[in-house]
């Protein structure tokens, strides 16, 4: 502790203890303020400035220093001063005695709480930062909240000094107004009560009513200034206009259809967006028939006879392709036509926050006008820029599809879910597989016993796995491609025939509109809680609008912003990010849901962890699956869920129960206590709730009951 800190205990703890050691609590109440009010009204007849400086200073200090009395006071500046100087007394002197009590605060406990919970408190810093003012006149109008607690906790956010000191000067006016007032009528008072009466506790709560205007006049306000320049049409052909057919798109346009409204839903390429076309439908149908192949060569294991498949690569992809067709219908123009959606083929621009403009295959344009626009425009494989890069040839997660021959030496660069599940796919098909990840570890989000697994998982089907890799430059040698890497100090060659480009995806965020209209954006478009870009009638969805990239979150995000859409501002819902599970399908799958270690560390949460082992399960066993975990977080000594890593057969389905679980508030005791059908895989489930209630059996209780039991046996 520094002498500066040391210096300002020393002094409030003397004048605290002063404050009480002369009977000053004592004296401030309401019995001796109406036996001294003659002597009082005397002294300031003859006195006027020292009374007044003297009382000043003293207010200050019972405010700054928390000391009882400060209501007493504020009657007494009524009673001795009158309404207008009583008033312009206390306001002044109250708010500087705050203030001081909040620098205080600042000094002595600022610094330690935002080290020791910062994290935590990253939320609450940057709405302080954003709305404080707001949050503190609200504070300040209803007088259930007590001010001296108040000021402590402002103290402990980032909120300006000067911000404090004037919202603190205006918003609490009121109430001073309202007992300096009654201290003028103080023989009337009988006791502190009487100033609070019922009346008087509802004109508080209609003042506290203020601050909610305030932010619908300052919103007004920023609607209005936003769409300055801008001509909002006299009407509107529709109710909203949808950007984008994938997840996120058809989920907004299923809704605004559902419930009515007319709704138009454009799309420039083909329906179902990268999921269905270029993402998880045609890997998944990949990695099933890599899995076949992997299963093939394993049939030794259960005494089959056998060798290993002759992979048809072109059948393989063709195959792909013919899954993407069975279910194209599900999210086929016909069908979303029959459920009430007007669907436009083309490409779409905003042309103002009320108009999209829609340019059709054969260069013909049409105009829209709506009353809200839904972006949900995806995203698309991001390239690093690593030179050399644009001569390779290279593929991505949305050309590989094309491929009808084997790649060769394959290159995947990229250790996320895409550049895992795809390795191990090519590597199952017999393909050479050479990936590369910059990172220490593969799935670096994930915790490292995760890593690790999928890691050995890998490299059991031949994948060469180089982490800590960077990829430096690309270069061509004949007919060959060369990858120059960089390990530390180190740099070394690596040929391929073919490379792959799974880094990862980047928000679609040009050629429809966002730098025309002013939208803000960064890795994606910018928007509220309630999904909301700068132009409130405009919100964004999906990988467009992020924080994740998952297909089920898409269509999570499209509800929310399809219902605010439609019905603000009769109602609008903040989007919930709490429960948000996802899976890399590589084998064996790695599912997750809420935190893992790695992350209730970083934001410094407390948590236990019980891991159960998949290899002691019988199912498992039996299928010749008897590898990976589930491994539950929880909060130190209760059954609540905090998150769920599971690595195993299947993981992505036994997440399920996991998801449920913490979304509806089960813990881990009522999922010990629900019957799961024997042998099945979803049993690990149960018996990690049940190494938890070993690790949690009363110790206590069971040695007396093993005397109880001793006992009956005489």
């Amino acid at each position: 502790m520094n002498k500066s800190r040391l210096l300002v205990i020393v002094i409030i703890a003397a004048a605290v203890v002063a404050f009480f050691a002369l009977g000053l609590h004592e004296r401030l109440s309401l019995d001796n303020l109406q036996a001294q009010h003659d002597q009082l009204l005397d002294y300031r007849d003859h006195h006027p400035v020292l009374l007044t400086g003297g009382f000043f200073a003293f207010y200050v200090l019972v405010t700054a220093l928390s000391l009882p009395g400060a209501t007493i006071m504020t009657l007494a500046a009524g009673a001795v001063f009158g309404l207008v100087w009583g008033t312009l007394v206390v306001s002044f002197a109250s708010s500087l005695g705050a203030t001081l009590a909040f620098l205080v605060s600042r000094l002595l406990l600022h610094d330690w709480v935002q080290a020791r919970f910062g994290r935590r408190l990253r939320a609450i810093n940057e709405g302080v930062r954003k709305d404080g003012a707001f949050y503190l006149f609200t504070l300040r109008l209803v007088p259930v909240f007590p001010f001296f607690v108040i000021n402590a906790a402002m103290g402990l956010t980032p909120l300006r000094t000067w911000t404090f000191y004037w919202v603190s000067q205006v918003g609490m006016l009121a109430g001073t107004v309202v007992y300096v007032n009654a201290g003028t009528q103080l023989a009337q008072i009988q006791s502190v009560g009487d100033i609070l009466s019922p009346g008087l506790i509802g004109s508080f709560a209609l003042l506290g009513l203020f601050p909610l205007l305030a932010r619908w006049l300052v919103g007004w306000l920023g609607r209005r200034k936003v769409y300055r320049g801008w001509r909002r049409p006299a009407r509107f052909d529709r109710n909203v206009v949808v950007i984008g057919a994938g997840s996120a798109g058809l989920v907004s346009a299923y809704i605004a259809g559902a419930v009515k409204a007319k709704v138009t839903l454009v799309e420039k390429h083909r329906m179902g967006g990268d999921c269905l076309n270029t993402g998880c439908v045609p890997s998944k149908a990949l990695i099933r028939a890599a899995r076949l192949a992997h299963d093939m060569g394993r049939a030794g294991e259960f005494g089959l006879g056998g060798a290993p498949p002759e992979v048809d690569f072109a059948a393989v992809m063709e195959r792909v392709q013919r899954v993407i067709r069975d279910i194209e219908p599900h999210d086929s123009v016909a069908r979303y036509t029959d459920l009430g959606v007007d669907v436009m083929e083309g490409s779409a621009r905003l042309v103002s926050p009320w108009e999209v403009e829609v340019t059709r295959p054969d260069g013909g344009t049409r105009r829209l006008t709506t009353r809200t626009v839904v972006i949900a425009a995806g995203a698309r494989p991001l390239v690093p820029p690593i030179p050399g890069i644009e001569d390779m040839d290279y593929l991505t997660s949305d050309t590989l599809w094309e491929l009808r021959t084997s790649p060769g030496r394959l290159l995947v660069l990229g250790g996320g879910p895409i550049g895992c599940e795809l390795a191990q796919a090519f590597a199952r098909l017999g393909v050479a597989v050479t990936q590369v990840e910059r990172s220490p570890r593969i799935l670096s989000r994930e915790d490292l016993d995760v890593s690790r697994a999928v890691a050995a998982g890998l490299e059991a089907d031949g994948v060469e796995l180089l982490v800590d890799h960077d990829a430096v430059a690309f270069r061509r040698e004949g007919e060959g491609r060369i990858l120059v890497a960089r390990r530390g100090d180190e740099e070394r060659e690596i040929a391929f025939d073919t490379l792959l480009v799974g880094v990862g995806r980047e928000a679609n965020l040009k050629g429809y509109g966002l730098e025309e209209l002013g939208i803000p954006t960064g890795r994606t478009i910018e928007t509220n809680a309630f999904l909301q870009t700068v132009y409130p009638n405009i919100y964004a969805a999906g990988d467009v609008a992020g924080p994740y990239q998952f297909t089920h979150t898409a269509a999570h995000q499209a509800w929310y912003a399809a219902v605010n859409a439609l019905f603000d501002p009769l109602k609008k819902f903040r989007v919930n990010y709490d429960v948000i599970p996802h899976c890399t399908f590589v084998d064996p799958e790695a599912a997750r849901v809420g935190l893992n270690e790695q992350e209730a560390r970083q934001a410094e949460v407390p948590y236990e962890v019980t891991t159960y082992g998949i290899d002691d399960l019988d199912r498992a066993i039996a299928d010749g699956a008897a590898s990976g975990f589930v491994k539950v977080l929880t909060v130190p000594g209760k059954d609540r869920i905090l998150g769920v890593s599971i690595v195993g057969s299947h993981a992505g389905e036994l997440l399920a129960e996991w998801v449920l679980a913490m979304g509806q508030g089960i813990g881990l005791n009522k999922i010990l206590g629900t019957i799961h059908v024997y042998p099945t895989l979803a049993e690990a489930n149960k018996y990690a709730a049940g190494r938890w209630k070993q690790a949690h059996a009363p110790q206590g209780v069971l040695r007396w009951l093993g005397r109880f039991h001793a006992w009956r046996r005489g």
